[in-house]
């Protein structure tokens, strides 16, 4: 039936019935979704099945490795289950977009992008065609919806030979015409190639090589980009990226007075607030080490595994069709004006352990539970609705204002980690609301009505070219 954008990234104004484009859907069960389906095993590289070892059980299952050494097929009906149990862990709202076999998902943001650079939630994306927005959307299509399109790159990813990897996610193919059966005595690259409905690109969508392909850069951790044949090359991304930009988040709905607006940015300047969440964009385009942020660092270190493969970005020109030609020349991206210490951060290389970007504030109201593992949930009632075993895994949605005031008020948050604790799939999946302890609360100071007021002015905060 295929998918859409606004299944991730828009939501449903409860007070108006309107739709918000750009708004998380924190409804959303992406694992849920992709557990029912017949062979989850395709989404293998973002669970947490960290090897296939326990799996190969059966001495008639081989194929024949790229060295031409013989290996074993996993058992295609026990990995099914295990892949489905690490799916069922992920929280509604949350998706892992990652291919490093560990369970780390991180919360669906709002797209209100226009001057959130850099992108991705540690920033990886902060080069090329509008500040790195283009190539998050190319990403989705590129590889988080096609795993066959990492098979290339399978060895440094997850460290699965591409024969190996290419069987295991096509043995049970839900449609015959895909499933690979390893007794009829071809290699999985060989019964592919027959197969594929989309020849010269890998994988099944529509997908062009970089000229970095297979190895890792700002543009892309693989070296794809998503690009339709008879469209030009990245045309497709970069209209889709002009649009996002356009999108501006409505008002909250929430009664309030400019007194207490103005009140709450005066509380905002005083809690330091814009050292980090500087006008007009309400971020400063940081990436900050996860050390000094405190909150959970598996996601951080997602890419940390590409280092030995990254290389400078290239793209092509954007005039070029596709399917590119061979006589197309690489286009060095221009990567000067960019902190050479914070793409260090945003890959977790040089021996460091990664770091998260700032977000923005604008539209933030439309985005709660908060922090990158969507881990600071409370419902409409603080005292009962904690965490998320207390909201979105009861059913219940994020309160906007209860859940940002447990990221500033410490003894709210304790509840809330408290809570996250209880539930073992929740720290599986690296999801505990720790982190980001800069408060604004009675301990240093601020009364309740500050509070509020800070709540209300971050809640009023909207795109700078907003009328």
């Amino acid at each position: 039936m295929g998918i859409t954008c606004a299944l991730c990234h828009a939501t449903l104004d409860p007070h108006t019935m309107q739709v918000v484009e750009g708004g998380m859907n924190s409804d959303f069960n992406g694992g849920l979704v992709l557990a029912l389906a017949t062979n989850s095993t395709a989404y293998l590289g973002h669970t947490s099945v960290a090897s296939l070892d326990a799996y190969t059980t059966d001495p008639q299952r081989t194929v024949t490795r790229s060295d031409g050494t013989s290996a074993l097929l996993p058992d295609p009906h026990a990995l099914e289950d295990a892949v489905d149990a690490s799916l069922l862990q992920w929280p509604p709202g949350t998706f892992d977009a990652t291919t490093d076999l560990v369970g780390n998902p991180s919360k669906i943001n709002n797209t209100f992008t226009l001057g959130h650079h850099p992108y991705a939630w540690t920033g990886i994306f902060a080069a090329g065609p509008f500040k790195g927005l283009a190539m998050i959307t190319s990403h989705v299509h590129a590889i988080g919806s096609d795993g066959l399109s990492q098979a290339t790159s399978s060895a440094f990813l997850m460290g699965l030979d591409p024969e190996v990897y290419l069987g295991t996610l096509l043995q049970s193919a839900a449609r015959t015409r895909y499933r690979y059966v390893p007794t009829r005595g071809q290699t999985p690259s060989e019964f592919f190639a027959q197969v594929d409905p989309t020849p010269g690109a890998p994988g099944v969508n529509q997908i062009v090589t970089l000229p970095t392909f297979p190895h890792t850069s700002l543009m892309s951790e693989v070296g794809l980009a998503g690009s339709a044949p008879g469209y030009r090359f990245m045309e497709q991304n970069n209209a889709l990226a002009a649009f996002q930009n356009t999108l501006i988040p409505p008002p909250a709905p929430l009664p309030t007075t400019q007194a207490i607006v103005t009140r709450g940015r005066a509380v905002f300047a005083q809690a330091g607030c814009p050292q980090c969440h500087a006008e007009p964009d309400l971020t400063n385009h940081r990436i900050i080490p996860v050390a000094e942020l405190g909150t959970d660092p598996s996601r951080a270190a997602a890419l940390k595994i590409t280092e030995a493969h990254y290389v400078p970005p290239a793209l092509y020109a954007f005039d070029t069709p596709v399917p590119i030609p061979p006589e197309a020349q690489p286009l060095p991206v221009p990567t000067e004006q960019l902190d050479p210490q914070q793409i260090q951060l945003a890959f977790a290389y040089g021996g460091t352990s990664g770091g998260y970007k700032v977000p923005s504030l604008i539209g933030v109201y439309w985005s709660a539970p908060y922090l990158h593992e969507g881990g600071v949930a409370v419902g409409p009632d603080a005292q009962t609705q904690c965490g998320v075993p207390g909201t979105l895994l009861q059913g219940i949605p994020p309160d906007p204002v209860n859940s940002l005031r447990a990221l500033i008020d410490r003894e709210l948050r304790q509840r809330v980690i408290a809570a996250n604790a209880t539930a073992p799939s929740l720290q599986a999946m690296h999801v505990q609301g720790t982190g980001h302890e800069f408060w604004v609360d009675a301990e240093i100071g601020f009364t309740p009505a500050d509070q509020e007021a800070l709540i209300q002015y971050v809640f009023s905060l909207r795109q700078a070219l907003a009328p």
